[in-house]
């Protein structure tokens, strides 16, 4: 993966590992039932009390 985006490539990206994904993703998008409930750049979601609490547990 981190290859691929090092070249440039665009990759579409679902996973439940939200902290591995958006390590190596440069934006997030938090999808419940089918709709976005919040997004932003990986940054800004790894650093965010809400995310961290309802999506990483802490």
């Amino acid at each position: 993966m981190r290859r691929l985006k090092e070249r440039g490539i665009t990759i579409l990206l679902v996973e439940q590992n939200v902290r591995e994904a958006l390590e190596i993703a440069d934006r997030g998008y938090v999808l419940q039932t089918g709709r976005i409930v919040t997004e932003g750049s990986s940054k800004e979601l790894l650093e965010s009390d809400l995310f961290r609490k309802a999506f990483l547990g802490i």
